[in-house]
């Protein structure tokens, strides 16, 4: 009887330790499993933010474009605008000689 006592916890003992290996194994399974988890989301948050990083670069150096653009054309306009008041000017200093001959003309008169 003693002996069967002996490899009934021989057995239990053995049961035990078998499923403490299959648990422990199970255990770094899970383990290396949230690892890789975590690796890969990381991954993907760093793909993410560098992906950002690269439109926002974008989008500044269309902003840039763009105003650069405008500015061209703003330089345009007060180059025209000051031409033309120039032009203006010009016509109206002629005029006012013009008229001044004539109103010394007709004083001598």
């Amino acid at each position: 009887m003693r002996k069967i006592i002996l490899a009934s916890m021989a057995a239990a003992a053995f049961s035990l330790t078998a499923c403490s290996e299959k648990t422990q194994d199970a255990a770094a399974d899970t383990a290396a499993s949230a690892a890789d988890d975590a690796a890969a989301a990381g991954d993907a948050a760093a793909d993410a933010a560098s992906n950002a990083a690269d439109a926002t670069a974008d989008a500044a150096k269309d902003a840039g474009a763009a105003v650069e653009g405008a500015a061209d054309k703003a330089g345009n306009v007060v180059e025209g605008t000051a031409a033309a008041a120039g032009d203006a000017a010009s016509k109206a200093g002629d005029k006012i000689a013009e008229e001044t001959k004539k109103a010394e003309a007709n004083d001598k008169k």
